[in-house]
């Protein structure tokens, strides 16, 4: 399988950097609403990669984030009269309702 390497401006093999193990680190939403079709977007093309490796007979290390401090994320609490933690913690319960959603 080929990749787009943005670094190099190339198309390359992909492999795993240490020769046994895909490490994918995908960058989550700021959780502050509800996901956006960007989101989602990114949700399933890394989940789709991660899956091909998986059925190819890989191992693949796997992790994406929550960005849960965050300017929007405090705007958000003082609109609400909440804490920035319920926001995020709110938030992130509707992301995998909806990720689930996405199979």
């Amino acid at each position: 399988m080929q990749i787009y390497n943005t670094v190099t401006r190339s198309k390359q093999e992909l492999t795993p950097a240490d020769g046994k193990e895909y490490k994918i680190y995908a960058c989550g939403p700021t959780v502050y609403n509800l996901i956006h079709i960007g989101n989602a977007r990114a949700l399933c093309v890394f989940d789709t990669l991660r899956r091909y490796l998986e059925f190819r007979g890989n191992k693949v290390f796997y992790v994406q984030n929550f960005t849960d401090v965050d300017d929007k994320i405090i705007k958000k609490a003082n609109e609400l009269g909440i804490t920035a933690h319920e926001v995020s913690e709110n938030a992130i319960k509707e992301y995998f309702t909806d990720a689930d959603g996405l199979n």
